[in-house]
């Protein structure tokens, strides 16, 4: 069977990182990330924009570059647009669910209640798996 595909929010990639998931949380992010790891340019914005220490900003830098970022697009654009005009979502938020969207991809964030009026998008809390 073939595994889904997950878009990490930023908070999703910062508790990660931060061993702040229980076992569980962390047993199933490592599955996730063993694959490929899926992020929003808002989120690799979001996360290398954390003033961190220069040992903690090599460890970010190189979880992007094993990342694949996905860049704002026409496609992606449109659909924030719709997003923040029917739920008034913040921008990043909106990108971010807008990418999931149009990629067909389960969205992993902890904030499930800035996502759970938009239709269509899947969400899955780390701390709840």
């Amino acid at each position: 069977m073939e595994q889904p595909n997950y878009l990490i929010d930023t908070n999703a990639v910062i508790d990660y990182l931060g061993r702040k998931l229980s076992d569980h949380g962390m047993t199933f992010m490592n599955t996730v990330i063993d694959e490929i790891p899926n992020l929003s340019i808002i989120t690799k914005i979001e996360v290398l924009g954390f003033n961190t220490t220069a040992n903690q900003y090599q460890i970010l830098t190189d979880f992007m570059d094993d990342a694949s970022v996905y860049e704002l697009t026409e496609e992606v654009a449109d659909v924030c647009i719709a997003l923040r005009k029917k739920h008034k979502t913040k921008l990043p938020d909106a990108i971010i669910a807008a990418t999931a969207l149009v990629s067909g991809f389960i969205l992993i964030t902890r904030n499930v209640s800035d996502f759970k009026n938009i239709k269509g998008l899947t969400v899955l809390n780390p701390y709840s798996v």
